[in-house]
């Protein structure tokens, strides 16, 4: 159940937007331009091969991404969604990509070599408790990320507070992360890198947000959440979350 917290305006606010909270398993339809950056031919085979675990197309579709839009992507090392919105956003638009510096050693150089060559793409690594955000932003993703911000002590309600500053009025904060067991918080989310939904709900919602969508694309009933995400036979199968939140427009 979506919970409504903030001012009175933001009260209204969710509860217009209460109708398509409870639409969470409907399919929302793929623009061109998505399926255009789905079949660039900057991603790779690497990529490629996890899209239908994955389903890039309508996660990208759900957070409302448009060619000249602002995004900022929590996490991008890998580039598995940099490359997509890099093409959706395109040249009238900016991607801002913040990675945490122990990301460096894995992907630093081939993530500054892409942006590099994408003139729209600024790319930063930073600690993100030191996080400084462009202001007027269209769309924030952070995808299978939000777990990691406390297992690297980062200040999820702090950096929360600032992605709703950064948001433009109606901007939407994305967030895809592997599930645990119902009721179980953050207690096996170091171990099993997975975090309960509730606790993802909770603390975006204090910062002011309202949910738009609790999308069950990405559920998955053959995952018992007892598995590190990473484990063979698991890793990208797991159950998932997919929230959309919505900044209230004034």
């Amino acid at each position: 159940m979506t919970i409504f917290q903030g001012t009175a305006r933001q009260t209204l606010a969710a509860i217009g937007l209460l109708v398509l909270s409870q639409l969470g398993t409907a399919q929302t339809a793929i623009p061109d331009y998505i399926k255009k950056a789905l079949t660039s031919s900057e991603r790779t085979a690497e990529m490629t091969v996890r899209d239908p675990a994955r389903h890039p197309g309508e996660v990208l579709a759900m957070s409302g991404i448009k060619p000249g839009a602002s995004v900022v992507e929590i996490a991008g090392f890998g580039q598995y969604y940099t490359t997509l919105l890099a093409d959706i956003v395109g040249p009238k638009g900016k991607l801002y990509v913040f990675d945490l510096p122990y990301t460096d050693a894995r992907s630093g150089e081939p993530s500054r070599a892409f942006a590099k060559t994408h003139p729209n793409i600024v790319y930063t690594q930073v600690n993100y408790n030191d996080i400084k955000l462009p202001k007027d932003v269209d769309v924030v993703l952070n995808i299978l990320y939000y777990h990691d911000l406390m297992i690297n002590e980062i200040d999820a309600n702090k950096l929360n507070q600032a992605i709703f500053a950064a948001l433009k009025p109606g901007g939407v904060f994305l967030i895809e992360d592997h599930n645990a067991a119902p009721g179980s918080g953050t207690t096996t989310t170091k171990a099993l890198h997975r975090i309960d939904p509730e606790v993802i709900k909770k603390e975006v919602l204090a910062a002011g947000f309202v949910l738009a969508e609790d999308s069950k694309l990405q559920a998955s009933k053959d995952d018992d959440h007892t598995k590190m995400v990473f484990a063979p036979g698991t890793r990208g199968g797991t159950d998932r979350s997919l929230f959309k939140f919505v900044k209230p427009a004034k």
